[in-house]
């Protein structure tokens, strides 16, 4: 835009201006921009949860292999002198060999035990070939597929073979008898840990992996091939499964240093703190510590086990240091397998990396089966050895003195370095290294709530941090911690959980298992913990109960109904939708729970929540409602009163605002359609044979056909709108012409369909129903047929509501149904369309041959009632409507049934005339659909059950999936629109600045004075004959309407930007346009003469246009060719939409609510033409089309708001308009060119202009004061404010200046003094003041 660059350096733009023009721009509402309307309503994928252990193992059985032979070396060892000599930390010198050995032995086991003491442990010393056998085979066959041990120390035999071989004795000890490892793999079996204490153990691990491979390799062959010499043979265990952990390398001897035991890898295997303490006592640090002696140290206090002694905290701080590491370093796979999955395994696996610090500091490498990464280096061993040496130091004064022991700081730092981490927060980089850690601070009490606090800021960053902390092995301690009566741990463990619950529902049964789901109840009935905390004690309720008959059961008996209930009226939302779910889900197929709700009248509390301001908890409202009728349980009379009572309380939310919350109504009608099946087949046989009968006389254009004749049996195909040049629009719009027609489906003499022709096949991919017609792809009811039986009914009554008494529950939710199938909104119309369908299929499959409505009975309900858009339902008050006295020939022709007694219980909202029973009383459920009436023995219902529960199960909107996304999201991380630094937050403030330059600007240009407005900036043929044209306020973008289709344009570039279709039935037109949020993200609303809304993003940029929300304005509007059509006014300040045209009301619609606020009565009888409206004096003027101006105010009641009635125009009222300042004045004008100027206050006109007579379209601009006249004798004028014409237009600008053609439409721009013109030949133009001015 040249202004734009010019004004970008211009010096007259002042700072402080533009940062209150700021200012008002950032306080202005946004509408339809809540996650509802940018999200899909659907829940995230569920990520693969790994963290479970698939099979838990225990080592049951360990087997001690001690080849010592006490006082004898092996050949192939030179010892040193002095040397190593400790086995078990018993020198074997210093007593009889064979003592030494037994208590090696016995001391070896203690060692052990004390990390496992429930195993069985057999202690074989000095041993032969046959008892090693006889051994290994009794230890597997006890252990079954447990997991077995075999420890080995080979100090006193030769070096492992390169064959594979270990050594053991022959009996006599004369000889040293090599056993294979081949064989001890059979013997042992799998799943088996070995562990090798003896020089050059590697070899063993090498010669294991080969032997296992070529077991694998026997076991192919003889699986591929059964005549296998080897396949006769027993099958060798596969060895898949199988744990080693060897002293050394392959070419390494073991340690020889006097100072360390012999067995120096056993010792750090199982009495790693011992060795830790005399290994760091060796090292030239220790001198550090003073007083510090190897002997000191065999008296550091305390028990391994408790965490408040000295050797407590150390095994503590080791067992979380050796944790860490692994977690850190190891493949998130194989740390679960090695460290999660069996006690002793983790704990030898822990102790290993202490090894392998302390070995390689003496040339000698442990190795380990599956291999680890090496972690000798790791950061995490410096604090390890700082919390010795606090430890240490002490030593003396405590031994010496008794001082008291002051507690390692290391788990305060650690979670002090964790909480540095989450504080200095950016995506995607390394997770926490103290993630382990804070995992062992749970055990703390001192510690604990700081733990818990830290870790729910970690769940919070997503669930990818829920995963890792699941893997990380937390669950188990979370779970325990349910079982504290701590109340200041409360809030923190419900949010820790509802993050858990949030990423992996999977838990509930956990949970239910461990009683976790009472803590939530006493959570969820304390009234004096925050709203939040209760959210999420119920959402983590709602978790446990979905789906879960376990779980539904557990917490119908812990009384939450009743606490739910009392929660409804919260006046926190999410609390109130949760609620409302939680209360959907627990009755959802558990009868016992409906009865319970039906007992404290759950149904009748629910109401309340279904008129919420919040839309997302109507939706829940309606969920619940909806579970609450779709249980499959037996009916019986009172439960289908409540049926019938809640279906007419849901039918009120025909035409809410949110198509959240209608596409949740479908799903709950659907599930009464389930439920009463055979009722709707009839209902939907009358209605199918009525359309066939009825000609609806088409309210638009009448040269088509295809519209008025009634189409019995030829196949007709409805004409489709040709979408092809549209590429962008979304494939849902072309569900509205699945070409299907019922009259299509002939019923042939075998009561099958008739042949299909292929040209009425749907060619919809959204249409492709789950609805069990025989084909599965094609719809029988169309969309043409669905709305002309909509219209049939509305069209057939005669405008009275007689029909309400005599029409049952089910005609009416089937007239929703119709209504929905209707809606503008194309994922409700899909979902009411399959319902419809499915019982349509259902019907006419079982419709035989002969008359379907013969028997009277059937024909009960009358002809219809007066519209299909439910006005006998969607009354304010909510109270039944009462059949009027108008006497109608209807009530004659209504067939009696046969007489009998009244039942008891009859639905209070079905009044009924003389005695007539409604629908549902006359048919059992049980009736056969076709018998002869209610009359005859009912005999077993047949209906196909197969079918039930294939729509109830095929339909269901994804809306409490999505809520629970809410919980998985970051909650504590500042919204992307609040952050400073964002990118959203940049592009806002761009807008904003570029508004205040186009105010600044154009309001220098309009305050010099517009002498002059006829430059023709703009001419295009417009794909469409323009009915509404808009410019946007701030940006060169102007939306230009046709019958059916948007088209935008770049004025200042001259080129289309984006065409694409509304989406309206084809006998509507699009009626009047809006810009929503033209300060910021702008939206688009159409609205279409049926009072249809439409609200649309991404247009007119690269990307596709969506429909961001639809719904029905004006539920009772006829499109007329001649009418109103459609009018709406737009306020930005309050969100508020008015909307009228040929109605008698002015409905207010409150966008952020996204329901009706107000009617208001216009007490007119005609239709409203033009709506203007002031938000700062609440006023409303209307121009109507008898020529009157009728002024509201809104703040009063509909009887006292009118106050102001204007009659001096004669004629249809083109244009009324308010100016918005504070005693602006209301300027109207009338088709014969009168423009009269009204002050709010007094009675009459204080001023009168004549223009030009044939008006068709007028314009006032807000800023110049200028107005625009467009007449059907082909030319506009324009005026100034004293009546002057300044401008005539009659012909383009250009070479032929050809002769503009009749005017459609104009618009003036709200700040520039553009005019764009359409007109009827097609053509749209833009004109502008003289460029000098420009």
């Amino acid at each position: 835009m040249k202004m734009d660059s010019d004004l970008l350096h211009s010096p007259a733009v002042g700072l402080a201006d533009e940062e209150e023009a700021d200012m008002n721009d950032w306080k202005l509402p946004l509408a339809f921009m809540k996650k509802r309307h940018s999200e899909k309503i659907e829940g995230s994928k569920a990520l693969a949860q790994s963290w479970r252990m698939k099979d838990r193992m225990k080592t049951v059985s360990v087997a001690l292999v001690l080849c010592l032979n006490v006082g004898v070396d092996p050949p192939d060892v030179v010892k040193t002198s002095p040397c190593a000599r400790l086995e078990c930390w018993i020198d074997p010198l210093s007593m009889s060999p064979q003592k030494a050995l037994e208590t090696i032995g016995a001391n070896l086991q203690k060692q052990y035990e004390n990390w496992q003491p429930r195993a069985r442990y057999k202690q074989s010393l000095d041993p032969t070939v046959d008892e090693v056998k006889k051994l290994c085979t009794s230890l597997r066959r006890n252990a079954k597929e447990e997991r077995v041990l075999f420890h080995y120390n080979g100090h006193g035999v030769p070096r492992p073979t390169v064959n594979g071989e270990i050594w053991v004795f022959n009996k006599n000890y004369t000889q040293y008898i090599p056993l294979s490892i081949y064989d001890l793999q059979t013997w042992m079996g799998s799943p088996s840990i070995f562990v090798y204490d003896c020089s050059n153990a590697g070899i063993i691990v090498k010669s294991f992996k080969q032997f296992a491979l070529q077991r694998e390799q026997e076991l192919e062959v003889a699986a591929i091939n059964p005549s296998h010499p080897l396949a006769q043979m027993p099958l060798p265990p596969s060895m898949k499964n199988c744990i080693q952990l060897a002293a050394c390398e392959a070419s390494e001897l073991l340690p020889m240093n006097p100072d360390l035991p012999a067995d120096l890898f056993t010792s750090c295997l199982t009495t790693p703190i011992k060795i830790a303490l005399r290994w760091f006592c060796m090292q030239k640090s220790a001198k550090l510590v003073p007083g510090v002696t190897l002997d000191l140290i065999e008296k550091i206090p305390g028990r391994l086990n408790d965490r408040r002694t000295p050797l407590g905290e150390l095994n503590w701080i080791f067992t979380a240091i050796t944790d860490t590491i692994a977690w850190n370093v190891l493949p998130r796979d194989l740390f679960q397998k090695l460290f999660r999955q069996d006690l002793l395994v983790a704990s030898l696996f822990r102790n290993f990396l202490l090894a392998e610090r302390i070995m390689r500091s003496y040339n000698c490498t442990p190795v380990s089966s599956p291999r680890l990464p090496p972690t000798y280096m790791h950061a995490m061993w410096q604090a390890w050895d700082l919390a010795v040496d606090i430890c240490l130091s002490q030593l003396p004064t405590i031994i010496e003195e008794g001082t008291a022991f002051r507690h390692s700081p290391f788990f305060a730092e650690q979670l002090t370095a964790f909480q540095v981490w989450l504080t200095m927060g950016v995506e995607n980089r390394n997770p926490p290294e103290q993630l382990p850690i804070v995992l062992q601070v749970l055990l703390s009490q001192v510690h604990r709530l700081r733990a818990l606090d830290l870790l729910g800021r970690f769940l919070d960053l997503g669930p990818w941090a829920v995963s890792l902390a699941l893997s990380v092995g937390i669950f188990p301690y979370v779970l325990k911690l349910l079982q504290s009566s701590a109340r200041e741990l409360r809030p923190l463990l419900v949010f820790i959980w509802a993050k858990i619950l949030a990423v992996d529902s999977s838990c509930q049964a956990d949970l239910v298992k461990d009683n976790g789901h009472k803590y939530f109840l006493s959570v969820l009935a304390d009234s004096y913990m925050p709203a939040e905390h209760r959210t999420m004690a119920v959402f983590i309720l709602a978790v446990i109960v979905n789906s879960y008959n376990t779980g539904q059961e557990a917490c119908l008996q812990g009384n939450l109904i009743a606490n739910c209930l009392e929660q409804l009226s919260d006046p926190h939302p999410l609390l109130r939708q949760w609620v409302a779910i939680c209360l959907g889900r627990i009755w959802q197929n558990f009868d016992p729970a409906r009865w319970c709700g039906v007992r404290d009248s759950a149904h009748e509390k629910l109401y309340t929540l279904l008129s919420d301001p919040i839309p997302e908890v109507r939706c829940a409202a309606v969920f619940a409602l909806g579970t609450f009728v779709g249980n499959s349980a037996e009916r019986t009379d009172h439960s289908t009163t409540i049926d019938h009572n809640v279906a007419m309380m849901l039918a009120q939310l025909i035409n809410d605002g949110s198509p959240v919350v209608r596409k949740e109504l479908v799903v709950a009608l659907s599930h009464l359609v389930v439920q009463y099946e055979s009722n709707f087949c009839t209902v939907a046989l009358q209605f199918i044979e009525e359309e066939k009968n009825y000609t609806v006389p088409s309210p638009a254009n009448t040269a088509e056909p295809g519209n008025l004749t009634p189409v019995r049996d030829s196949p007709a195909i409805p004409r489709l709108r040709s979408v092809n040049s549209y590429t962008n629009i979304r494939a849902a719009t072309t569900a509205r012409n699945l070409n299907k027609s019922l009259q299509n489906l002939n019923l042939n003499e075998e009561g099958g369909p008739a042949a299909f022709s292929p040209g009425n096949l749907s060619t919809s991919s959204s249409a492709s129903s789950t609805l069990g017609s025989p084909d599965n792809d094609e719809y029988i009811l169309s969309f043409e047929t669905i709305d002309k039986m909509r219209r049939v009914s509305s069209y057939s009554s005669l405008n009275s509501l007689i029909g309400v008494s005599f029409n049952s529950v089910y005609t009416q939710i089937w007239r929703v149904l119709l209504h929905l199938a209707a809606d503008p909104f194309p994922e409700v119309s899909d979902l009411a369309m399959k319902v419809l369908n499915s019982i349509a299929y259902k019907a006419t499959m079982n419709a035989r041959p002969q008359r379907i409505l013969d028997s009277g009975s059937l024909t009960q309900s009358a002809p219809a009632s007066p519209t299909s858009k439910g006005t006998h339902i969607h009354q304010a008050s909510g109270s039944p409507p009462m059949p009027s006295t108008s006497s109608s020939s209807l009530t004659n022709e209504v067939p009696k049934p046969p007489a009998r007694e009244q039942p008891a219980t009859r639905p209070p909202y079905t009044p009924t005339l003389g005695g007539q029973a409604p629908h549902s009383h006359q048919f059992p459920r049980t009736r056969k659909m076709f018998d002869k009436g209610p009359e005859q023995a009912a005999e077993d219902g047949d209906e196909p059950g197969g079918h039930r529960n294939y729509i109830s199960a095929a339909l269901q909107t994804g809306l409490c999936d999505w809520s629970a996304k809410y919980f998985a999201q970051p909650v504590m991380k500042i919204p992307e629109e609040h952050d400073l630094e964002s990118q959203v937050r940049m592009e806002r403030q761009w807008r904003f600045l570029r508004n205040t330059r186009v105010r600044k600007q154009s309001r220098i240009i309009t305050q010099r004075g517009v002498s002059r407005l006829d430059d023709q900036i703009f001419i295009n043929r417009n794909p469409g004959v323009p009915s509404v044209v808009k410019f946007h306020p701030f940006n060169t973008c102007i939306a230009v309407a046709d019958k059916d289709s948007i088209c935008f344009w770049d004025w200042e570039k001259g080129e289309r930007l984006d065409y694409f279709y509304n989406g309206n039935p084809r006998y509507t037109r699009i009626t009047a346009m809006e810009y929503l949020n033209g300060h910021d993200c702008s939206l688009l609303l159409t609205a279409t003469d049926d009072g249809a809304l439409r609200i649309w993003k991404n247009f007119a940029d690269q990307k596709n246009p969506e429909m961001v929300t639809a719904w029905q304005g004006l539920s009772d509007m006829l499109p007329t060719t001649r009418g109103a059509g459609m009018v709406v006014d737009w306020e930005q300040e309050t969100g508020l939409l008015m909307t009228s045209g040929d109605v008698r009301v002015i409905r207010i619609w409150d966008t952020d609510r996204e329901m009706k606020v107000q009617d208001i009565p216009t007490g007119a009888d005609s239709c409203v033409t033009s709506l203007s409206c002031d938000s700062k004096r609440s006023l409303i003027v209307a121009g109507l089309g008898d020529g009157s101006v009728r002024v509201f105010d809104r703040r009063m009641g509909p009887n006292e708001c009118r106050v102001m009635t204007y009659r001096e125009h004669g004629a249809w009222v083109v244009k009324a308009h308010i100016q918005k300042e504070t005693d602006g004045q209301i300027i109207s004008v009338s088709v014969n060119g009168d423009v009269r100027f009204f002050e709010p206050r007094t009675p009459d006109s204080i001023n009168m202009l004549q223009t030009v007579k044939g008006l068709t379209a007028l314009d006032i601009h807000p800023q110049a004061n200028l107005f625009a006249c467009g007449s059907m004798n082909q030319f506009i004028a324009v005026y100034n404010a004293n009546g002057d014409v300044i401008s005539n237009i009659k012909y383009y600008d250009g070479f032929m200046g050809q002769r503009i053609g009749a005017i459609s439409c104009l618009a003036f721009h709200p700040n520039w003094p553009h005019l764009a013109v359409g007109s009827n030949d097609y053509y749209m133009s833009i004109y502008s003041a003289e460029k000098r001015l420009r």
